[in-house]
């Protein structure tokens, strides 16, 4: 899968990714290959996890296929996928009435005090749609949720006014229970194990791929493991190294600039360096995996 790859959400959201990813033999395998199953199994460990609330599968247009929201029913969970822009989702996008659009918080977007909403380019609305009509079985009706984005020509001259407003569509189909600017933003937003991808892909993956599928497949559980002691390592520092980047982590907490001397027998002196700026959460860590001292006799 392109950019990101699919995974569990520590907020029990599960993403997916959208087109196609290269194959370990060179070849593409589309998104949606064994989606069902897939889907079905994430569900299914997110709740072993322990994730005992609300379940919302988001995917993007590749995984919008009737099999994949049948899982999701089956596995008791909700579901928000990127519909494909075909003539049906279009026509019902064309239906929706124009006093029903409503701007929301976006980049770029200016909350107006005396109309006391927001002022934006995007606006959201909502209808019901029945989708796969044409699959036997499979036809679903619920929430077709739309963003549009006006869409400006950079090529106009300064200061000409448009003659009409063409706008980008963004479908997305979904049972989520949540409102509509809530259901909406959810889809949108970044799940917490695109970072954790990222993280991996800018450290230890990055030397991916090798030409031994074993010695790959070693290294992928080695980057694993080091990755989740990596992060528990910044949660013991504190606050600011629990949200921070993994090469963050390993210049400020790892590649430290210490000296080890050793005295006698087999004892070793670490030598930190002096007014350290990380020297305070260095320290927290240690004394968090080290048991303290023995207490000494008056």
């Amino acid at each position: 899968m392109p950019r990101r790859r699919p995974g569990a959400d520590q907020d029990g959201s599960c993403r997916c990714g959208e087109g196609s990813r290269a194959g370990c033999g060179g070849g593409k395998a589309n998104s949606a290959r064994g989606a069902e199953s897939f889907v079905a199994e994430s569900i299914s460990t997110a709740r072993a996890a322990g994730a005992t609330g609300i379940l919302l599968v988001r995917g993007d247009s590749a995984f919008y296929t009737g099999a994949v929201i049948a899982a999701c029913l089956r596995a008791g969970a909700h579901f928000s996928i990127t519909a494909k822009m075909d003539p049906k989702i279009k026509a019902a996008i064309a239906a929706i009435d124009d006093d029903a659009w409503q701007a929301i918080e976006y980049p770029d977007a200016i909350f107006d005090e005396q109309a006391g909403c927001w002022v934006s380019d995007a606006e959201i609305a909502e209808t019901r749609y029945t989708a796969f009509t044409s699959k036997k079985g499979q036809a679903v009706t619920a929430r077709l949720i739309v963003r549009r984005v006006k869409r400006l020509n950079p090529k106009v001259a300064t200061g000409q006014d448009e003659l009409f407003s063409v706008y980008r569509y963004h479908a997305v189909f979904t049972d989520s229970p949540f409102h509509l600017p809530q259901a909406e933003e959810q889809h949108r937003d970044h799940a917490i194990v695109e970072q954790v991808f990222a993280d991996l892909v800018y450290g230890p993956l990055a030397h991916l791929p090798s030409g031994d599928f074993a010695a790959n497949a070693a290294w992928l559980t080695c980057a694993a493991i080091t990755h989740n002691l990596l992060r528990a390592t910044g949660c013991l520092a504190g606050p600011v190294h629990a949200k921070a980047q993994g090469a963050t982590l390993r210049r400020h907490l790892i590649a430290v600039p210490a000296r080890l001397a050793r005295h006698g027998r087999g004892h070793i002196t670490l030598h930190l360096p002096q007014r350290w700026r990380w020297q305070h959460a260095w320290m927290n860590i240690f004394d968090a995996v080290h048991d303290p001292p023995p207490a000494r006799a008056a």
